[in-house]
């Protein structure tokens, strides 16, 4: 029986880590080149794994629920076809030798790219031995049994062994990382060996007495509440995409200065058009909506004040204008806040945008967004209104200059050709980035984007 090992992948360029949301095989399947084994959340979308040989699944090394580093062995396949046997008990690994100061195993040179669903190579996880101060012994490359005391925590001479992301967890938790029993590979301290230490003991932990090479750990059931005895209070672990975005939007509004301007009109005309666009049989099978005449409108306004697409580039100290739109939708889905974009939308004709608007809407509802459909956006437009919501104060998605909120539509009393009437009233609020786009150019933007919508007309006209 022949045994290969599939890698969790770099599913996005810098990623480091992926949760198992969902296995679709067991072990006993029969698997194919090609074909989707599991789906695995990121920090930036949920992601679709296909396995790169034949062969019978042999085991699942993570459970569903599971945050597995890149490059971590996640399932292995029998490709010898020989049936499979049941999967070994793990030994006990021996200690490793402390490495000369002056040997350090082969680097390579700067990142190496990853076909995703083949894994990274094989050089890309080996590292420099640690080189040990002058005149002193080699410090050890990873901890040993013999470095553990009889509760199973680290002594005092070693320190522990944990990834950056791990040591920030702990520190949030208040868990010291000496006393935390480890169970990852060599040695090394995982997210849930921390989780573990920061909730309430209530049954003393086995000794530890070597670290086991592939442990799976149960995930950490997000409803479960964490204060023992306690259910007034439920802690939910931030990550995946609501990590990023926290991240991001945190970046974002203390780098961008930003600043919010509003504009409230009469929109009935636009109503009206939307109704008999939907009427017209040549637009038969398509969602026409308000936000598809606004995110047209948008694009009128963008040809027509074309600084407003833009970036700023802190590195170089240049202000990047783009002569192209890729216009992204903010999309509500229940793993947090994601922003997928049409590419080129200034291009496309309505009944294209219509398509692609709908097509996105779809795909970010059933988590298929991929990280290439939320990169290299230019202009976002973020609709509040379909919370009832009359307005609000945008924050820039990084790389982008400006966002524009579409509130609630409303019948309201307005006054109309000299008499108070109901009309169908909406708010625009626009946030920009002040350091390339001034009160003027803004101003200008949203004043078009209103106009428009006030008279649809103008989309011929103004194009």
């Amino acid at each position: 029986m022949t045994i290969r090992e599939f890698k969790m992948p770099d599913v996005g360029e810098g990623l480091t880590e992926a949760e198992i949301l969902k296995w679709y095989v067991q072990p006993g399947d029969t698997v194919t080149d090609g074909q989707v084994v599991c789906e695995v959340e990121t920090a930036k979308a949920a992601v679709e794994l296909p396995i790169p040989f034949d062969g019978t699944v042999h085991e699942l090394v993570f459970p569903e629920g599971t945050t597995v580093d890149v490059g971590q062995v996640i399932i292995s396949v029998n490709v010898g076809g020989d049936a499979p046997a049941a999967p070994p008990a793990p030994a006990a690994p021996a200690p490793a030798a402390a490495p000369a100061p002056e040997a350090e195993a082969e680097e390579p040179q700067g990142r190496q790219p990853v076909l995703v669903g083949y894994g990274v190579a094989a050089t890309s996880t080996r590292r420099r031995a640690r080189k040990a101060p002058a005149g002193s012994a080699a410090a050890p490359a990873a901890v040993v049994p013999e470095q553990l005391n009889g509760h199973g925590s680290v002594t005092a001479a070693a320190k522990p062994l944990a990834k950056p992301p791990v040591r920030k967890l702990a520190k949030d938790l208040g868990v010291d990382l000496t006393a935390v029993v480890p169970t990852g590979p060599d040695g090394i301290i995982t997210r849930e060996d921390v989780h573990r230490a920061a909730a309430p003991v209530t049954e003393p932990a086995p000794a530890v007495a070597a670290p086991a090479p592939t442990p799976v750990q149960a995930p950490v059931a997000v409803t479960a509440p964490v204060a023992a005895g306690d259910a007034r209070e439920t802690r939910v672990p931030i990550k995946g995409v609501r990590k990023a975005t926290a991240a991001a939007m945190v970046g974002s509004a203390f780098t961008a200065p930003h600043v919010t301007e509003f504009v409230t009109f009469d929109i009935t005309r636009t109503m009206k058009l939307v109704e008999e666009l939907k009427a017209d049989k040549d637009l038969a099978g398509l969602r026409i909506n308000p936000l598809l005449i606004i995110a047209k409108a948008v694009l009128v306004a963008v040809r027509r004040n074309p600084e407003i697409n833009a970036a700023w580039d802190e590195a170089a100290q240049e202000i990047v204008l783009k002569h192209y739109v890729n216009l992204g939708i903010a999309a509500a889905t229940p793993r947090g806040l994601i922003v997928p974009n049409i590419k080129d939308a200034h291009t496309q004709t309505l009944p294209e945008l219509s398509r692609s608007l709908s097509e996105l809407v779809a795909t970010a509802r059933e988590g298929k967004t991929t990280p290439a459909a939320m990169q290299g956006g230019t202009f976002t437009i973020t609709n509040v209104g379909v919370f009832g919501v009359d307005t609000g104060t945008p924050i820039l998605n990084p790389g982008e200059s400006a966002i524009l909120a579409v509130g609630a539509i409303k019948l309201q009393p307005w006054v109309h050709k000299g008499k108070v009437k109901p009309r169908q009233v909406t708010t625009l609020a626009l946030s920009f980035d002040h350091r390339l786009v001034d009160g003027e150019l803004g101003s200008k933007f949203l004043a078009d984007v209103a106009a428009v919508l006030e008279q649809p007309k103008r989309l011929m006209t103004w194009a």
